[in-house]
């Protein structure tokens, strides 16, 4: 289904050279070039800035390599289906946040396919605005972000509201306190993710619509891996600000104490998006009723 051409630009991309590219391909260097001039002539274009050592692409050349990335997955995805309808089977790809796969969402799934043995999931963990990207790409079925819905070419679901929440140790001195100031915290040392998390981002512009900035933080750390931070938090490392859904076992068993920040509230939606001629609405729905069902669990 997919043209050799397509495939030759994108191996052509992922190598960085045409000689590495003909090795990958098993073809010829002058073969890799031949289906490049084609594909230029074709769209009318030129795919690569001329007289450069290293491949650098042009603008339509950037245009038309996320349409050949959207091709393959619809083929890989066409190719699946037409495997799953052969087997009485149905594969579902779905993109959670870091913070989603700290909280209930893998059990809700867990539950879907318990409920249905003939389906498959596959669970892929990314940054928001990667989820994104991969569900316009079709690389995804399905993706659950915390945080505004960007654009309306996608449909979705609200299924919660979560806020972000300052952690500490037991044994901080804030742990005894009532509320504390975003002037105390500034004397601490933080433990955050990275600046491309959802997390950090709603962090970043509530400090910026209150006119305070980062910059007047201790900024410790900065990593993506949540059970890592909530472990240095726990070990008195520092402290952190993370989703409440994400810590809600540590704090139930009182390994992190949650201290609210005076007058700050930072809450988010959590959403399940897709794209809108998403073939499969039933399982949509049944997925929001188990989310649902397990708020009271």
């Amino acid at each position: 289904m997919i043209d050799a051409k397509v495939h030759t630009l994108l191996t052509l991309v992922e190598a960085g050279s045409y000689t590495k590219a003909a090795e990958l391909l098993h073809l010829t260097q002058p073969a890799v070039s031949h289906h490049i001039r084609l594909l230029e002539k074709l769209y009318g274009i030129k795919i690569f800035h001329p007289g450069k050592k290293e491949l650098r692409l042009t603008p339509e050349g950037s245009i038309l390599l996320k349409y050949a990335h959207r091709l393959t997955a619809i083929d890989h995805r066409a190719r699946q289906a037409i495997e799953d309808s052969r087997r009485e089977l149905t594969h579902i790809t779905i993109g959670l946040t870091q913070t989603g796969g700290e909280n209930k969402m893998p059990q809700v799934l867990a539950l879907y396919c318990r409920e249905h043995p003939g389906v498959t999931i596959n669970i892929c963990t990314d940054a928001m605005k990667n989820l994104y990207e991969r569900l316009r790409l079709y690389e995804l079925d399905l993706a659950v972000v915390e945080g505004s819905l960007s654009g309306g070419s996608f449909g979705s679901i609200l299924l919660d509201t979560d806020y972000l929440c300052l952690i500490v140790a037991p044994t901080h001195p804030f742990a005894g306190r009532g509320s504390v100031t975003l002037a105390e915290l500034k004397q601490e040392r933080l433990i955050l993710r990275s600046p491309e998390a959802g997390t950090r981002i709603l962090f970043e512009n509530y400090l910026l619509s209150h006119s305070e900035n980062i910059g007047a933080f201790h900024v410790m750390m900065e990593l993506d891996n949540i059970a890592t931070i909530k472990e240095l938090v726990a070990s008195e490392m520092g402290v952190s600000i993370i989703a409440h859904s994400a810590c809600l076992e540590e704090l139930r068993r009182k390994k992190l104490v949650m201290v609210p920040i005076e007058n700050v509230v930072m809450t988010r939606d959590i959403r399940l998006i897709y794209q809108k001629d998403f073939a499969h609405g039933e399982v949509l729905e049944e997925l929001r009723q188990i989310y649902e069902m397990t708020q009271y669990q």
